[in-house]
């Protein structure tokens, strides 16, 4: 479906929102209507790529949004095309309209589809891809979970929100002399909790690629408050659990790709630590606060310059592709390539080896 030349331009916003999303959305539409091209805005998502809901994009409606949090088309996490809920009968059943999509897209018109979004999003553009679409992918992400890319965007600010957080715990635990649990987000992933963690000061830091020894943990917490250190913070990340343990979930929502939501693990980790320490607990779960708000100067310079690129790679028609960080330069990979394998944290990634360094406990007797 490639034509001669490259005129008009689709974008989207996939699955969950986080800051920078419009950094983006004006990356590509300032540059796209400098060299005469048309931005169509696809509204809510891919949902809106099934449903028919666009409208196009002027320079008006992409100034003064870079430092706006959100995105200004809309996104949705349940609306993946082939795995579509849809009412029947009374009940949710799961169809395939990818199809629709790809009716909407010729109906529309576009030469090239810029889809910014996470793992899901790369998953349902490769798929996209395969069926003739002109796709684009751009990594966003507060989880930092995707392999082809140093960084994604909504990292870094995610982790702002968690350092703050902790410091603000900080003083509160001092006053106290209690221990505070904060949960945070990432999914299966634990860099927003090893990297938040390590930024906030956490005395331990709990994450789904290290499963954690109760013991340790209580270990932990009683010899600091032996040694006079009468409080500690405690950063667990969603997806963690215990050895041979399993995950705690809080609800399963067929209408997502993975309905599996997670969430009540600082929750219980506060518990067992108040039940078998005898010390005073609390927990704070930061939920959606880590996907709100500003984004931080690093994300609005890292989303603006993959908005750029990706625009570039439409007029080269360099399409399957995916921009991405690769040091300090942005560079493309194959989407197909980018979602090949998850990026999690290794035992010995460097982040890891500093938090242990200055006495930051994971949970295990050693790494």
């Amino acid at each position: 479906m490639t034509k001669t030349k490259v005129k008009r331009i689709g974008i989207l916003t996939g699955g969950g929102d986080c800051p920078g999303l419009n950094a983006v959305i004006r990356g590509v539409t300032k540059p796209a209507q400098d060299m005469g091209l048309k931005v169509l805005g696809i509204l809510d998502g891919f949902e809106g790529l099934v449903e028919g809901k666009a409208h196009e994009l002027y320079n008006q409606d992409v100034s003064g949004i870079l430092a706006t949090g959100g995105t200004i088309l809309g996104s949705s996490n349940k609306g993946d095309p082939f795995h579509w809920p849809e009412e029947i009968n009374g009940k949710i059943k799961i169809v395939d309209r990818s199809k629709d999509a790809m009716r909407n897209y010729l109906a529309w018109n576009i030469d090239a589809m810029i889809a910014i979004g996470g793992d899901g999003t790369m998953h349902i553009s490769d798929k996209l891809s395969k069926m003739g679409m002109n796709i684009i992918g751009v990594p966003k992400t507060i989880d930092n979970d995707l392999e082809a890319t140093d960084q994604t965007f909504g990292h870094d600010s995610a982790i702002s929100v968690v350092s703050e957080a902790l410091d603000r715990l900080h003083t509160t635990a001092s006053a106290h002399h209690r221990v505070m649990v904060i949960e945070v987000m990432g999914r299966y992933a634990g860099w927003i909790a090893l990297n938040g963690g390590l930024a906030g000061g956490a005395d331990i830091i709990l994450i789904p690629e290290l499963p954690f020894d109760w013991n340790v943990v209580y270990d932990r917490v009683l010899r600091r408050n032996m040694s006079g250190k009468r409080f500690s913070l405690v950063c667990v990340a969603e997806g963690a659990k215990p050895k041979n343990g399993t995950l705690i979930t809080k609800a399963k929502d067929i209408r997502r790709t993975d309905p599996i939501q997670l969430g009540g693990i600082g929750e219980y980790v506060a518990k067992m630590i108040s039940d078998n320490t005898g010390l005073e607990t609390r927990y704070t779960v930061l939920g959606h606060l880590q996907r709100g708000g500003s984004p931080s100067p690093y994300d609005r310079i890292l989303a603006t310059k993959f908005g750029t690129n990706a625009i570039q790679l439409a007029v080269k028609k360099q399409f399957g592709k995916m921009v991405a960080l690769k040091g300090s330069e942005i560079k493309s990979v194959r989407i197909a390539d980018a979602i090949a394998r998850q990026k999690l944290v290794k035992p010995k990634d460097q982040a890891v080896l500093a938090a242990s360094a200055v006495g930051v406990s994971f949970g295990t007797e050693k790494l």
